[in-house]
C-alpha cells in the first residue's frame, strides 16, 4: 500500500512539472497574483488592467482574429491572430511599448491564462454553448483599444 501511495506522489510531481513546462513552453501563464492586492496596481510598482489604452484607428492600428478547433485528441486548439502587435513575453510586466505586449484568454468571461504566443492548447471546455475571447494587452495588462472598441476577438462553440 505505501508503495502506492509513493508511486502516485511521484506521478504527480512530474505530472504537475511536465504540464507547467508545456505550458511555458507554448507561451501560458496562469496568473496566480492577488487583484485585490493594492501592492501590485499601477503606481505600486505594479499593473493596472482597468486603464484602457486607446489608439486611434487607420492602418497601423492593432487587431486580432482567433480560431479555435478540436484536437484530433483532446481538447481543442486555439489560433491567436494578431495585426500590428508584436507578443513581448521578455517585456511582460514593464512599460508599455506601442505595438506590443500579450493576450488575456477568456472562457465564459472567465480568464483562463495570459499568452504571449500565437497557440494555445485548451485541454477542456466546459458543455454546453461556450464563449472563447481574446484581448490584446499592454505590457503593463492594460488592454488595448482602437477608437474606444476593445482590441478583441470571440466566438462561440458548442461542446458535447
Amino acid at each position: 500500500m505505501s508503495r502506492s501511495l509513493a508511486l502516485f506522489a511521484i506521478g504527480l510531481v512530474f505530472g504537475g512539472g511536465i504540464g507547467f513546462v508545456t505550458a511555458a513552453g507554448n507561451g501560458v501563464t496562469f496568473d496566480g497574483h492577488d487583484h485585490s492586492d493594492p501592492s501590485h496596481h499601477a503606481g505600486a510598482g505594479g499593473h493596472d488592467h482597468s486603464t484602457v489604452i486607446n489608439l486611434p484607428a487607420g492602418p497601423n492600428a492593432p487587431g486580432v482574429k482567433i480560431q479555435l478547433t478540436q484536437d484530433p485528441m483532446a481538447g481543442w486548439n486555439l489560433h491567436v491572430m494578431p495585426r500590428n502587435f508584436r507578443f513581448a513575453p521578455e517585456n511582460a510586466s514593464t512599460d508599455d511599448r506601442p505595438g506590443e505586449g500579450h493576450a488575456h484568454v477568456y472562457v465564459n468571461g472567465t480568464k483562463l491564462a495570459r499568452l504571449y504566443g500565437n497557440w494555445m492548447h485548451i485541454a477542456d471546455l466546459p458543455k454546453g454553448e461556450v464563449e472563447v475571447a481574446v484581448s490584446l494587452n499592454a505590457n503593463g495588462h492594460s488592454p488595448f483599444a482602437v477608437d474606444n472598441v476593445p482590441v478583441s476577438a470571440s466566438l462561440t462553440v458548442q461542446v458535447e
